[in-house]
C-alpha cells in the first residue's frame, strides 16, 4: 500500500483542512501548557515543537502514520544488518560505529563489533602518536599539518565537526580541508604548508571518486617534485578507504590505510575512520565522547515510544509541514557561529538521502518529499534571508538550535544572542497585527500599515542544548541522520542510494574528452564548449 492510502494520511489531510481555520496563537489561547505539552526534554536537550500548526488530533494521527508505515519494523531491519539500500544491495550500520558494545551488530551473520574496535584501536594509536609529535615525514621533521581531501561525505561531516569543536582543537597539528576540483581549492592550501611536515589522508570508500583522486595526484606531485623520492609517498599519506588494491597502487603502504565497510554510506560516515581527521583535530578522548553521543540518541531512538522520541516526532512535523501544509523549504538556524557549518552538512544529509521521486516499488510517487534546506548562522540570517522567511509569499518552517552555556563567555553578549533566538520563533508564530502596528504608533501613516504586518502562524522548532562540547554534538547530528531514515521509511523511498549524484559524474567523464579535443564540438553543450576552447590560454 502507498503511503498516501493508508488511513492516516486520509484523516490527516481530512485534519489539515480544519487546521487551516485555527493558527499557532489560538493554539497557545487554547492551552496554556502548551509549551510543557509539545516538547521533549532528554539528555541535556530540549526539544520543543510547540509553535507549529498541529494539535493533539493531529500528533496522534501522526503518530498513527508511523506505525501504518513499520516504522519499528524498519529499524529493526536497520539493527540487524538488511540491506535497507537495496538499489546497491547494502546495509544500513552506521550506527554500529559508534556502538559501545552493549549492542550486538551483525553484518551477513558476522559480527562487526570486532572489526570495528580494531580499527578504532588502530585510529587511536595513530592519532596520540600525531598529538603528541611523535610521527615525522620522510625527512625526519615532525608532521605538523594534515590535509583531508575528500569530497561529499568525506568532507561535510569531518569538516563541519572540526569547525564546531574549535574549542576542542589539539595544539600541536594544523589541520586543513581540500573538496573541490578547482585547481584554487588545493593550490590555496599547498601554499600555506611545508611538505616535509605535512600528512595527506585520502578519504575515498571507493578510491576512485574523481575530484577526490584528481586533488590527491595533484599532492602527491607536490610531495615527489619537493623529495625527488617515491618512497616519500609512503611517510605523507594515510588512505581511508576499503579499496585496498587502488591505494597501495597509488603507494600507500597497507599499515597506512585504514578501512571502512560498504555497509557505511558517505554521508554517515564520520563516525568511521572517515572522522579521522576529527579524532586528530579534537583529540581521542573527545571522539569518543562525540561516538558517545550518537550512541546515546542511538538507543533513545530505538528504545523510546513514538509519542517521546526526538528524532521521531521531528520527522513527523517535517512530513506535516511538507505534505499536508505543502511547505517546499526548511531553514536551519544554529544560533552558534561553530555551527556555521551545519545547514550545509544537513543539505547533504537530507537531501541527497531524500530527494527521491521513485518509491520502493519503482514507482513514480505523487506526494512530495525532501525539499530544498539551508541556512546560515543566527544573528547573521536575520540581516540576509530572515525578510523572506518574515513576510514572503512561502511559507518556510525553520529548526532553531542555541546551546546555554557557550564556551566562549561573554555574558552581555551571550544573553543578547539568546533573546535574538528566542524572539525569531516568538515572531515567526504570532506575527503582528494592524492593530498591534497602530498601538505602538498611532500616528503612523496609513500608507505604512501594512508593510508592518506579520501574519505570524509560521511554523518553527527549537532545539536548545547544554553546551556544544563533542557529546551533545554526536546527539544533534544524529538526531538529524535519524530524521531522514524516519521520513524515507514514511515517504517509502531508500534514502541511502544517490542515482542523481552518479549521473552527473559519468556525464563529466563522457564531456571530458570534448573538452580536451581541439575540434569543435556539436552537442548540447556546443556553444559553450567552443568559446571556453577559442578563449582557453594555453599553459
Amino acid at each position: 500500500m502507498k503511503t498516501n492510502e493508508y488511513k492516516s494520511w486520509k484523516n490527516l489531510s481530512k485534519l489539515h483542512l480544519d487546521s487551516c481555520k485555527i493558527g499557532i496563537k489560538d493554539l497557545f489561547n487554547l492551552d496554556t501548557n502548551r509549551a510543557e505539552n509539545f516538547s521533549i526534554e532528554w539528555n541535556n536537550i530540549l526539544f520543543d515543537y510547540s509553535k507549529n500548526s498541529i494539535n493533539s488530533e493531529i500528533f496522534n494521527e501522526l503518530i498513527l502514520l508511523a506505525k501504518e508505515s513499520n516504522l519499528s519494523q524498519n529499524i529493526g531491519n536497520m539493527c540487524k544488518g538488511e540491506k535497507l539500500n537495496f538499489t546497491e544491495k547494502r546495509a544500513v550500520l552506521h550506527t554500529a560505529l559508534r556502538n559501545s558494545n552493549s549492542r550486538e551488530y551483525k553484518f551477513e551473520n558476522n559480527d562487526i563489533n570486532s572489526d570495528i574496535q580494531s580499527v578504532l584501536e588502530k585510529m587511536k594509536v595513530l592519532v596520540n602518536s600525531l598529538n603528541s609529535q611523535q610521527i615525522k615525514g620522510f625527512s625526519g621533521k615532525v608532521i605538523k599539518n594534515v590535509v583531508n581531501i575528500g569530497i561529499g561525505g568525506s568532507d561535510l561531516g569531518p569538516r563541519m565537526v572540526c569547525e564546531a569543536l574549535t574549542f576542542y582543537h589539539q595544539p600541536n597539528i594544523k589541520l586543513h580541508f581540500i573538496s573541490n576540483v578547482d585547481p584554487t581549492d588545493i593550490q590555496l592550501i599547498l601554499k600555506k604548508i611545508n611538505p616535509e611536515e605535512t600528512l595527506f589522508l585520502i578519504a575515498s570508500k571507493t578510491f576512485t571518486t574523481q575530484e577526490t583522486m584528481a586533488n590527491a595526484e595533484t599532492a602527491k606531485k607536490w610531495i615527489l617534485d619537493f623529495y625527488k623520492d617515491n618512497d616519500a609517498v609512503r611517510y605523507h599519506f594515510l588512505a581511508l578507504s576499503t579499496n585496498y588494491t587502488a591505494c597501495e597502487k597509488f603507494g600507500i603502504s597497507k599499515e597506512n590505510i585504514f578501512e571502512f565497510w560498504d555497509w557505511v554510506g558517505g554521508r554517515f560516515s564520520l563516525w568511521s575512520s572517515i572522522g579521522l581527521s576529527i579524532a586528530i583535530q579534537i583529540g581521542w578522548e573527545n571522539f569518543l565522547n562525540l561516538l558517545k553521543g550518537a550512541n546515546d540518541l542511538d538507543e533513545h531512538f530505538f528504545n523510546t515510544e513514538f509519542e517521546t522520541n526526538i528524532p521521531v516526532v521531528l520527522a513527523l512535523i517535517g512530513i506535516w509541514n511538507t505534505n499536508f501544509l505543502n511547505t517546499k523549504s526548511l531553514a536551519v538556524i544554529p544560533y552558534i557561529q561553530l555551527l556555521n557549518l551545519f545547514p550545509m552538512y544537513l543539505q547533504q544529509l537530507e537531501m541527497e538521502s531524500n530527494g527521491k521521486t521513485i518509491n520502493i516499488l519503482g514507482e513514480k510517487i505523487d506526494y512530495n518529499t525532501s525539499g530544498v534546506l539551508f541556512g546560515s548562522a543566527g544573528t547573521n540570517s536575520q540581516h540576509s534571508f530572515f525578510q523572506l522567511i518574515h513576510q514572503g509569499s512561502e511559507i518556510i518552517p525553520v529548526d532553531f538550535i542555541a546551546e546555554v552555556n557557550s564556551n566562549y563567555q561573554n555574558g552581555e553578549m551571550n544573553e543578547l544572542l539568546f533573546a535574538n533566538f528566542l524572539a525569531q520563533s516568538d515572531a515567526l508564530a504570532f506575527g503582528k497585527t494592524k492593530e498591534g502596528v497602530i498601538s505602538e504608533n498611532p500616528n503612523i501613516e496609513k500608507d505604512l500599515i501594512n508593510h508592518k504586518v506579520f501574519e505570524g502562524n509560521r511554523p518553527s522548532n527549537s532545539f536548545l542544548i547544554s553546551k556544544l562540547n563533542p557529546e551533545n554534538l554526536g546527539k544533534l547530528i544524529a538526531i538529524y541522520e535519524h530524521k531522514v531514515f524516519v521520513q524515507g521509511v514514511i515517504w517509502q523511498i531508500n534514502s541511502f542510494d544517490q542515482w542523481g549524484v552518479e549521473l552527473g559524474k559519468q556525464l563529466a567523464k563522457n564531456i571530458l574528452p570534448d573538452i580536451q579535443n581541439k575540434n569543435n564540438s556539436s552537442n548540447s553543450n556546443n556553444k559553450l564548449l567552443n568559446w571556453y576552447k577559442k578563449n582557453k590560454v594555453k599553459s
